[in-house]
């Protein structure tokens, strides 16, 4: 099961990514109503609001995808992602604002998972770490 484990470090960075890239692209595509969402919610400077969101979601997206700095990354992300289930999705007794909750909740918690494990080998820090260790001066004792 060990040989597994880079592919499946990748296709799973891969996986969350994909709610992210498909959540800022479609942000990009209507600015004006993901602004006008965010000012519904009460929540204050929409604008500035919605740019962290671009960037958290397609830049931490393509970053995780491709595995840099993906402990960062993922943290970033996934504290990103309990502050909008607070702030979107607190009305419980609605059923679609708890699914939401608790899909960001879930998402936090395997981003949290990368956090702990790191981007794996199939990763641009796994190659960094690789070729650090290929360069790394070798000591000899007599």
């Amino acid at each position: 099961m060990r040989a597994y484990t880079p592919a499946a470090a990748a296709f799973g960075r891969l996986l969350i990514a994909v709610i992210f890239l498909v959540s800022g692209l479609g942000k990009i595509a209507a600015p004006a109503m993901t602004q006008g969402y965010i000012a519904s919610a009460g929540l204050p400077a929409p604008a500035l609001a919605y740019l962290i969101a671009i960037v958290v979601e397609v830049g931490g997206g393509v970053l995780l995808v491709v595995g840099f700095q993906t402990r960062l990354v993922a943290l970033v992300m996934a504290v990103f992602s309990v502050v909008t289930a607070v702030g979107f999705h607190h009305d419980f007794a609605d059923q679609n604002q708890m699914i939401h909750f608790l899909k960001n909740i879930a998402m936090a918690g395997g981003l949290l998972q990368i956090v702990a494990f790191g981007g794996g080998a199939f990763s641009l820090d796994g190659r960094r770490s690789r070729v650090g260790e290929q360069t790394a001066t070798p000591s000899y004792s007599t």
